[in-house]
């Protein structure tokens, strides 16, 4: 290995070793001789990208759907180091409410979209990421404790949607779903926003369990085991 990579004997040892630590290698002992050979671990990252893969091909026509029964601009997003990262949009009539632009970072703790990345997440996670990445005032709707946001995950939890308040653009809720892989995570979530002045409580309620609809049928059709 150190010949095929041009590095040091010690160097690819240390290599060895953090790849086995992490499970990406593991290291077979055969008398006195050490053999390497592929961890577990690529075969979880290998469906995790087969899973991933899969979201983007088939969520297109389900956003679509999405966008018809609502009339609003839909997307789809997937964590990215705690961030949620757009990486399908199906566009409705009129003005885009929110920055939905693909590829872009967005912080997860004022967006519905965010929270539903996070929803699934242990307390222990959910604070690590916030930590990491902080908790910014949007607007004065803005969650910027992790006391706060952990009760309201524990309400989409509930609910099996998210909502944003107006806590990232004022005049403007947002809702938001997770997307399950075949393992029972959460590998994505989709979400919609809508001006808050012209629906009432009930219609935005309404519009979580629609959202909360189209993302169990996005499981459902990457394979989901309930």
């Amino acid at each position: 290995m150190a010949t095929a990579i041009n590095v040091s004997r010690s160097t690819a040892f240390t290599l060895l070793q953090t790849l086995t630590n992490r499970g990406l290698v593991m290291d077979s002992r055969i008398g006195g001789a050490r053999l390497y050979h592929l961890g577990l671990a690529l075969v979880r990252l290998g469906d995790q990208a087969a899973s991933e893969l899969k979201v983007t091909q088939v969520a297109s026509p389900i956003l679509q759907a999405l966008t018809e029964t609502t009339h609003l601009t839909s997307r789809l997003a997937i964590s990215d180091e705690g961030y949620a990262v757009t990486i399908v949009r199906n566009d409705g009539p009129g003005i885009q409410l929110v920055n939905a632009s693909l590829g872009r970072r967005e912080l997860p703790h004022c967006s519905a979209i965010g929270k539903s990345l996070l929803s699934q997440l242990s307390d222990d996670e959910v604070v690590g990421i916030l930590n990491r990445l902080g908790m910014p005032r949007r607007t004065d709707n803005t969650l910027t404790t992790a006391a706060e946001l952990l009760a309201d995950l524990k309400l989409t939890r509930q609910r099996g949607y998210s909502i944003d308040n107006e806590e990232d653009h004022l005049g403007v809720v947002c809702l938001g779903a997770p997307v399950f892989g075949r393992d029972g995570q959460v590998i994505a979530a989709i979400s919609v926003s809508t001006i808050k002045s012209a629906n009432p409580t009930e219609q935005i309620e309404n519009l979580g369990r629609t959202v909360k609809v189209h993302a169990d049928l996005l499981s459902s059709k990457i394979g989901r085991q309930e």
